[in-house]
């Protein structure tokens, strides 16, 4: 999957929220969330489409935006992108700075904890 900006990131999670959706609810949805003008917001979504992550479908004078890859795809893709740039792809060395370089609750200890032995009890 080809990298998603920022921006675009937003646009994604408008539609992921209420697929299909209009150009018209896109930027209506965006608006209340950002200060981008509809052309921007356009642009982005154009952008989206020639990347392969959006489907435009015509209906009659308008088109509706469906998205092509899951917002689960999206966020795996990501974090693998992220631990390849930041801790040269180990989850162990990410993990490991993030325990020491936050403060983490006893609940959110426990959370880890047992995130942990379900994974190893698979």
């Amino acid at each position: 999957m080809k990298n998603i900006s920022d921006s675009e990131w937003k646009v994604m999670k408008v539609i992921w929220s209420k697929p299909p959706m209009l150009a018209s609810e896109i930027i209506e949805k965006l608006s209340e969330e950002t200060d981008w003008n509809p052309k921007t917001i356009h642009t982005l979504i154009r952008r989206l489409v020639t990347k392969g992550v959006l489907k435009a479908e015509k209906e009659k004078n308008y088109y509706s935006y469906y998205p092509l890859v899951s917002e689960e795809e999206c966020v795996q893709a990501e974090t693998k992108t992220f631990l390849e740039k930041c801790f040269e792809g180990s989850f162990n060395v990410m993990i490991s700075n993030f325990i020491k370089g936050d403060k983490l609750s006893d609940k959110e200890i426990d959370e880890l904890e047992k995130l942990l032995e379900s994974k190893k009890s698979r």
